[in-house]
């Protein structure tokens, strides 16, 4: 990556605004992986939102959550969102190098980096290690106690916490439901709100459902204070027409574009889902809300169900041959 993304004095003026920015969301194109994954199809990726604003993607050929992490760069340091999953040792560097590239100056000193994460799943802080290798490079804890001390949380889930960057300020929104950590990143200069699990094209997985529904509450008051209209998320779980990728799927073709729309309208409308969510699975439009664990209690009641149906019927079956 050349060095010329860089800006001296600091970041890029947004690009013409949030039509502009939906372009670019839409002329996006990631790598779809495949069915079955060779070696050389371990691809990193990355695009630029603006000069200052880098999406990165590791390919569904890396891992199966295919995670994407984006990278903040302000006047004084930058900001990378979550570290990926590890996968073989050269997507690791690969992804690395792509971060590192961008850190570095036109007077070839290097910005100090800050890496944090959305919340604490293995797909998200896997990279942690190779990052907190690198020079000049601070990785946040993921632990929820560490972590809060660490950006100066004192009322957890109701501070607004604003870190800086220089010249570019980052607001973080707690938001926890799908992980009790979870923490929603806004920059304040594109007002990109970047959700991680929280909301994202795709499956909305649920641990806590009132922890969600009052993350979603606050959601509303956060985008008519700070006129979010788009949300970047970590994951595309579904296809252009609407349908998700089977679990583990390793081929993810058409994909949905990486962004939602995101206002007021949405956030009460995502509200309005997680109040009317019936505790397994309900789909709306651009994403399901799912609770895996309740998925999975039901799952198995029904084949403990299934198997008693079964030894009874075949108990009858044998009383009626003997008789």
């Amino acid at each position: 990556m050349r060095t010329s993304r860089w800006l001296v004095g600091g970041v890029a003026t947004l690009l013409c605004g949030p039509v502009a920015l939906a372009q670019v969301y839409l002329d996006m194109r990631w790598d779809p992986g495949a069915d079955d994954c060779a070696p050389g199809q371990q691809r990193t990726e990355q695009h630029a939102i603006d000069a200052g604003t880098i999406a990165i993607r590791q390919s569904p050929c890396v891992d199966y959550e295919a995670p994407l992490m984006y990278l903040l760069l302000g006047e004084q340091r930058a900001l990378l969102i979550d570290s990926g999953v590890s996968g073989e040792p050269a997507a690791t560097r690969e992804l690395t190098g792509i971060v590192s590239a961008h850190l570095l100056k036109p007077d070839g000193s290097r910005l100090p980096l800050v890496v944090a994460h959305t919340h604490g799943h293995q797909d998200h802080r896997a990279g942690d290690a190779a990052f907190a290798a690198l020079p000049n490079t601070t990785v946040v804890p993921h632990d929820g106690e560490a972590m809060r001390k660490f950006f100066g949380f004192r009322q957890w889930p109701d501070d607004e916490i604003r870190f800086e960057l220089g010249g570019r300020e980052i607001v973080l929104l707690p938001t926890p439901g799908h992980h009790p950590d979870h923490v929603a990143f806004l920059d304040a200069r594109t007002r990109l709100l970047f959700t991680g699990d929280f909301y994202l094209p795709g499956r909305l997985l649920v641990e806590d459902i009132d922890a969600y529904r009052d993350s979603a509450m606050r959601l509303v008051e956060f985008v008519q204070t700070w006129g979010v209209e788009h949300a970047l998320g970590a994951h595309i779980e579904m296809n252009a027409s609407g349908e998700m990728y089977s679990n583990g799927a390793t081929f993810h073709p058409e994909e949905h574009p990486m962004d939602l729309p995101l206002g007021l309208a949405q956030a009460v409308e995502l509200h309005g889902a997680l109040q009317e969510f019936n505790g397994f699975y309900n789909r709306h439009g651009s994403y399901a809300i799912s609770n895996p664990v309740h998925n999975l209690i039901a799952l198995g009641a029904g084949a403990i169900i299934a198997l008693v149906l079964l030894v009874l019927g075949a108990r009858r079956f044998r009383k009626n041959r003997r008789a």
